[in-house]
């Protein structure tokens, strides 16, 4: 009952800290003079992405078995969840508010945004998983591709956050921490920022913490705790921005701020397990990284084909997510 109630403690924290992070963000991009897929894309999905970036971090500087074992399921973890399980829940939002948003179940998102990020993420995830394959006679070609994964990350940076706004100021609501001032200072946007993030990771700390407590009562083994439980645990509870700004008609934020954490953490995250450790992936890795890259395929094919994504398609990347839990279960993936 404990675990139970520090969950719901910690999941209210990460909610407030959403919600105050998500109107923070959005006056930083407005200070920045800075568009919403650079917002939603970069510095959403960037920030609230540090937190569990420290998981395999940690893990690979400890070293040893178990640790590289929870490093790397951390690193696939990831991105399936945010391909799959996050793109189900933000789909659901869209007609969970379909009475407050402006075009109903409409996505609206920027199909320019969501085709360079889902495609940069097909191919540097990719790579991510070819060079698991690659024996330890090939670790030339392993550190190759993690610098042109590093290299990717980079140019998509430039591009994203050369892209002209495209902001609607009358959406935007008065900074929480300056109510009265039209227009806040960059201090307090950054202040605010800070604020929330520290929500966000203590929240984040404490469900993980409630999470591993529960798991290990039932004997979960390491990866599967790194590679299910862990990325729900500290990613999800974070997509609620998504979900806020889903519920206001930003479409673009919300989707930028799955799709840039995507990008994140196929390329940065993974070039940094093949630098700190020998990067061996088993065939439930390959697996898991192969069903995050199918339901990012369907997504990216509808926004070339169709210039925008549908919210049943969204929705329908939940599937993946049940077909690699129930491989999970089975053994299949271990």
């Amino acid at each position: 009952m404990s675990s139970i109630a520090l969950l719901l403690l910690s999941l209210g924290i990460i909610l407030v800290g959403a919600e105050v992070f998500s109107n923070g963000i959005e006056w930083l991009g407005k200070k920045l003079n800075l568009s919403e897929g650079a917002v939603g894309s970069v510095l959403a999905a960037v920030g609230t992405a540090l937190p569990e970036t420290m998981i395999p971090v940690i893990a690979f500087i400890k070293g040893g078995e178990e640790a590289v074992s929870i490093g790397t399921g951390a690193i696939l973890g990831a991105p399936m969840m945010l391909a799959t399980l996050a793109m189900f829940v933000t789909g659901c939002a869209v007609y969970i508010f379909k009475y407050r948003r402006p075009l109903g179940t409409q996505v609206t998102a920027n199909p320019e945004v969501m085709k360079r990020d889902l495609g940069l993420f097909l191919i540097v995830f990719a790579a991510a998983l070819i060079a698991g394959t690659m024996p330890a006679s090939m670790r030339k070609w392993q550190l190759i591709a993690a610098c042109l994964m590093i290299f990717g990350y980079m140019m998509h940076l430039w591009v994203t956050l050369s892209a002209e706004r495209d902001h609607d100021d009358e959406k935007l609501k008065a900074c929480y921490f300056s109510p009265r001032r039209p227009t806040p200072s960059m201090s307090i946007v950054l202040i605010q920022l800070v604020v929330a993030l520290g929500l966000i990771i203590g929240g984040a700390h404490l469900f993980v913490g409630g999470i591993e407590t529960v798991a290990l009562a039932f004997g979960v083994p390491a990866f599967i705790l790194a590679l299910v439980i862990a990325p729900i645990a500290t990613e999800l509870p974070e997509k609620f921005n998504s979900v806020i700004w889903i519920s206001r008609g930003k479409d673009t934020l919300a989707l930028g701020n799955i799709t840039g954490a995507m990008v994140f953490q196929s390329s940065l995250i993974p070039a940094l397990g093949i630098f700190m450790s020998d990067w061996q992936l088993s065939a439930g890795g390959l697996l898991t990284g192969l069903l995050a890259l199918i339901a990012a395929a369907i997504l990216y094919v509808q926004v070339l084909r169709l210039r925008r994504v549908e919210a049943w398609t969204l929705i329908m990347s939940g599937v993946f997510y049940v077909l690699f839990f129930i491989m999970v279960l089975q053994g299949l993936i271990r």
